[in-house]
C-alpha cells in the first residue's frame, strides 16, 4: 500500500510539474507573441509616416517636419532594440557583454532623446508663433540638423555614463563574459541606481520646464494677437499635445516604482505585471506618436493619403490588366 501511495505521489508530483513547465512556456511564448506584433505594427505605422516624408521633398525645408521625422525614426529605433531584448531575455540566456552593453546604449539613447525631441518641437513652436519674423532665420534647416545632433549627443551620456561606473567598478575581464541581456542584471551597483535616478530627474526637470515655458509664451501671444480665439485654441491644443506625448513618455521613468507599487500586492501575477507595466510605459506610448502628430497635421495626412491611394491604385491596375 506504501508503495502505490508512493508511485502515486511521484505521478501527480511529476504531473503538476509538467503542467507548470507547459504553463511557464504558455505564458513566455504568449508574451513574446504580444511584444513583437505590437513591435510590428508600431514599426510599420511609423514606417509609413516616414517614407511620406522622404517621399516628398516639400518637407525636406521645414524644420518642424525635420524634428517629427526624427522623433518617429527614433521611437522606430527604441521599439526595435527594446522588443530585441525583451525576446532575447526568454531565448539567449548568454549573450557577451561587449554586443549587450552596445544594445543597451542605443535603446537608452533613443529612450533619452524622445523628450528632448519633444522639447524641441516644443521651442520651434514657440519661435513660429511668438517670433514669426525672425522664425526662417532662427529655424534653418543646418540648424535643425546641429539641433538633432545634440539631442543624440544628450541622450547618450546616461548610457556612457553607466559603461564607465561598470568599467570602473568591475574588473576588465567582465567584459570577456556572458550573461542575461538587462540592465538590472548588468547595473546593480548603488552608482547606477543613482546616476539612473539623477539623469532621469534632471531630465524631465529641463524638459518640462522648456514645456511649461513655451507653452505659456505661446498661450499669452496667440491670445494678443487675434481678437477670436481660434489661433489661441490652436496654438494651445498644439502645445497640451507636446504635453500629452510627453507625459506619456515620461511614464517609462517610473517604470520601477510602479512595479514597487502593485507587485508587491499580487505577487502571484509579479511578472505579468511587470509585462503589462512595461507594454503601457514603453511601448503603447510609441504608437501613439504617429496619431497625435502626423494624422492630425493637415498638410501631412494629405502627402500620405495621396502617396499609398496612388500606389493602391497601381497595384488594382496592374491586377486588372494581368
Amino acid at each position: 500500500l506504501c508503495k502505490c501511495l508512493h508511485q502515486h505521489t511521484r505521478t501527480m508530483n511529476s504531473t503538476v510539474f509538467l503542467y507548470s513547465v507547459q504553463e511557464r512556456y504558455a505564458d513566455a511564448f504568449a508574451k513574446n507573441f504580444t511584444i513583437v506584433l505590437l513591435g510590428v505594427i508600431i514599426i510599420s505605422i511609423n514606417g509609413m509616416f516616414v517614407l511620406t516624408f522622404f517621399r516628398s521633398s516639400f518637407f525636406y525645408n521645414d524644420p518642424r517636419y525635420i524634428l517629427y521625422i526624427h522623433l518617429v525614426i527614433n521611437d522606430m529605433l527604441m521599439v526595435f532594440f527594446s522588443v530585441s531584448l525583451v525576446v532575447m531575455a526568454y531565448t539567449w540566456q548568454n549573450v557577451p557583454l561587449p554586443f549587450c552593453v552596445s544594445l543597451l546604449l542605443i535603446t537608452a539613447a533613443a529612450h533619452k532623446n524622445t523628450p528632448l525631441t519633444l522639447a524641441g518641437m516644443a521651442v520651434e513652436r514657440y519661435i513660429a508663433i511668438c517670433k514669426p519674423l525672425h522664425h526662417h532665420q532662427i529655424c534653418t534647416v543646418r540648424r535643425t540638423y546641429i539641433l538633432i545632433s545634440l539631442i543624440c549627443g544628450v541622450g547618450v551620456i546616461p548610457g556612457l555614463a553607466d559603461l564607465i561606473l561598470l568599467s570602473t567598478l568591475r574588473p576588465l575581464s567582465v567584459f570577456s563574459t556572458a550573461a542575461s541581456c538587462s540592465s538590472s542584471i548588468l547595473y546593480t551597483t548603488p552608482y547606477h541606481e543613482i546616476q539612473t535616478r539623477f539623469m532621469n530627474g534632471l531630465y524631465s526637470s529641463v524638459v518640462w520646464v522648456v514645456l511649461l515655458f513655451t507653452y505659456f509664451q505661446v498661450l499669452v501671444t496667440a491670445r494678443r494677437a487675434s481678437a477670436d480665439k481660434s489661433s489661441a485654441k490652436k496654438a494651445q491644443s498644439t502645445m497640451l499635445l507636446h504635453g500629452a506625448r510627453l507625459l506619456l513618455c515620461m511614464l517609462s521613468y517610473i517604470t520601477a516604482v510602479i512595479d514597487k507599487m502593485f507587485v508587491p500586492l499580487i505577487p502571484v501575477d509579479r511578472a505579468r505585471l511587470t509585462f503589462l507595466n512595461y507594454l503601457l510605459t514603453n511601448i503603447i506610448p510609441r504608437l501613439l506618436t504617429p496619431l497625435i502628430y502626423g494624422v492630425r497635421d493637415k498638410l501631412f495626412y494629405k502627402h500620405m493619403k495621396g502617396l499609398f491611394s496612388c500606389r493602391l491604385f497601381i497595384v488594382k491596375v496592374e491586377s486588372i490588366k494581368q
